[in-house]
């Protein structure tokens, strides 16, 4: 029998049969998409009062018992492409990540944290003193932001992913460390890009942080970490310790320019930086004693 005859006898129109089809097909989807966005978990389907389990049925555990007689019974007259074609462009819109916004200056502190600090490391990293800071880290239990340069992440990737599996928070630094303000600007985006890129190939992980070299910011720069997903983060006390000026020095100005939410700055490569691990030795020590707590902030890369 055909189908126009069958639905005829019924006193049912095929318009309002595909209609009544259709609207339920599309219920039952929404449920889905509520139900994914609402839990990590799978949704756990409750039976109907009175509808056997599948496990009563005889079924195999996690299917849905199979109604008697189902085994025999004849295929629907119409194809299932035929059937569903009525629900093309009835798919929820797929959900854009949201857009990182393009900045005119960067985070100069963390907001939010109370008395928290947080301990920065440009250049690296470097074999010579990355591992000493690291091992300092550890020995506190404690997680830092480092900014590395992709020529240095190039050299020595396995501290990169040693940096990750840490904990640490990993940041774009550039490729090179060049004054970004005397660059062109597909020079500046080859730099962030590169480096990026290098660090995700790395240890899987894009950086979600970008500082400028010599804090030299310039619109390119906001405009490019935007697009690769990244916020601009600078430093609100600055160490000196590219100036080497004694390990004394170094541990005083971040004693005394503590303060919460404050950005510390270091550096763990481009030169001489055992004062640099000799002083966060000492004043990490002390900067807990006085009830500071050192966090990194945390946002997901785009």
């Amino acid at each position: 029998m055909k189908l126009d005859e069958l639905l005829d006898r019924r006193g049912v129109s095929r318009r309002s049969a595909l209609i009544a089809g259709a609207s339920a097909l599309m219920a039952a989807g929404t449920a889905g998409v509520v139900s994914l966005f609402s839990s990590d978990t799978p949704p756990t389907r409750t039976p109907a009062a009175g509808a056997p389990s599948a496990k009563a049925a005889g079924g195999a555990p996690g299917r849905a018992a199979r109604a008697p007689g189902a085994a025999g019974a004849a295929r629907s007259p119409v194809s299932s492409s035929y059937r569903l074609s009525p629900l093309a462009g009835f798919a929820p819109p797929a959900v854009k990540p949201a857009r990182t916004p393009v900045r005119d200056e960067p985070f100069l502190r963390v907001g939010g944290l109370g008395r928290t600090v947080v301990l920065t490391f440009d250049d690296g990293p470097d074999p010579r003193y990355t591992p000493e800071v690291l091992r300092t880290l550890r020995e506190h239990r404690l997680h830092a932001m480092f900014f590395v340069c992709g020529n240095m992440v190039e050299a020595n990737p396995d501290l990169l992913r040693r940096m990750i599996a840490e904990g640490h928070v990993i940041g774009n630094h550039t490729w090179s460390h060049p004054l970004l303000t005397q660059l062109s600007r597909s020079a500046v985006r080859s730099e962030m890009e590169r480096t990026s890129e290098i660090v995700e190939k790395s240890c899987g992980v894009r950086p979600a942080w970008f500082r400028a070299p010599y804090g030299a910011w310039n619109r390119e720069a906001y405009r490019f970490g935007a697009e690769l997903g990244m916020e601009p983060m600078a430093w609100t006390v600055d160490t000196l310790d590219w100036r080497t000026p004694g390990v004394g020095a170094i541990a005083a100005t971040v004693e005394k320019e503590a303060s919460p939410g404050a950005v510390v700055l270091s550096h763990d490569a481009g030169g001489n930086r055992s004062q640099s691990v000799q002083a966060l030795r000492r004043y990490l020590p002390r900067l807990l004693d006085e009830g500071y707590h050192v966090a990194v902030p945390r946002r997901r890369a785009v």
